[in-house]
């Protein structure tokens, strides 16, 4: 699936193809986290491979590779307010779009790990499923995503300790079902994912 860029968009380096992926479009909290990397064939970077292959200290090792070798990269998070206005589908799209257009140099071609192609890409991309197995580039925006999104949710345990965010990332574990249930959503929380509103209904006045 290819699809072109805006009529106005920057036009990049053909040489320059940026790997693009997210993290975290399953969680009932916390951002969406999108990341899109250029990478140097001069300075390989040795271990890449899909985040969800790779123990947590591998990839956070492999994370200031990533940053110190790449010709470019770029994280972006897409907050839960966003989400919730335009679902989790559109929010990551966008989300890929935004990161594509931050890279310096610019991306003459996005890879995207999937199987659609954000609209509003300043550059012609192309989706490719299992890309996250396939291809380097999109391995290395894979673990900046992860690691990236794990880092704001252990600030956001910081700011809502009562949720176990530290634990589980967000995601509906039984320990976080029973927090929400609890204490009801917090300001991280996505309203329009159904364990969430559930939870406010069940929380408001009869």
């Amino acid at each position: 699936m290819r699809q072109g860029g805006d009529l106005f968009a920057v036009v990049g380096d053909a040489r320059h193809v940026a790997g693009v992926d997210e993290a975290g479009r399953g969680p009932l909290a916390g951002p969406v986290a999108v990341a899109a990397v250029i990478l140097d064939p001069a300075r390989p970077i040795e271990g890449l491979d899909d985040s969800k292959k790779l123990s947590e200290k591998r990839r956070v090792a492999l994370f200031p590779l990533i940053q110190s070798r790449a010709l470019a990269w770029h994280v972006e998070l897409v907050d839960a307010s966003e989400i919730d206005r335009i679902n989790i589908l559109q929010a990551t799209l966008q989300g890929m779009a935004r990161a594509v257009a931050a890279l310096r140099p610019c991306a003459g071609l996005a890879r995207i790990d999937g199987n659609k192609v954000p609209p509003g890409l300043p550059c012609p991309g192309e989706a490719l499923v299992g890309g996250d197995a396939l291809d380097p580039a999109i391995m290395a925006a894979s673990i900046l995503a992860k690691v990236a999104r794990d880092r704001w949710m252990l600030e956001l345990h910081a700011r809502f300790p009562q949720y176990g965010f530290d634990a589980h990332k967000g995601y509906p574990t039984p320990d976080h079902l029973a927090a929400l249930a609890l204490h009801g959503p917090c300001a991280a929380h996505r309203r329009s994912f159904a364990p969430v509103h559930r939870a406010l209904q069940a929380l408001a006045p009869a």
